[in-house]
């Protein structure tokens, strides 16, 4: 297994230390691999998406549209 080795601000790591009690790496590697496998899920979907990213700027633009039409109202 590979050692990493993070920083942290100190202001989280001072929060952090109120539950000591917790396996603050152990929570890491968890947050890691949930990350991998939602980017991995994320490479096989587009994998075969035909959009560019033209069109998904564009459709963004047009949602982002729609909800300043929504709440601007």
């Amino acid at each position: 297994m590979v050692n990493m080795t993070l920083s942290i601000p100190d202001a989280l790591h001072k929060e952090m230390m109120f539950h000591s009690e917790l396996r603050w790496s152990e929570i890491a590697r968890q947050a890691f691999e949930k990350k991998v496998k939602e980017l991995h899920w994320m490479d096989v979907l587009l994998s075969q998406s035909t959009l560019t990213e033209e069109d998904a700027e564009n459709i963004g633009h047009k949602i982002k549209g729609e909800i300043l039409k929504r709440f601007s109202a």
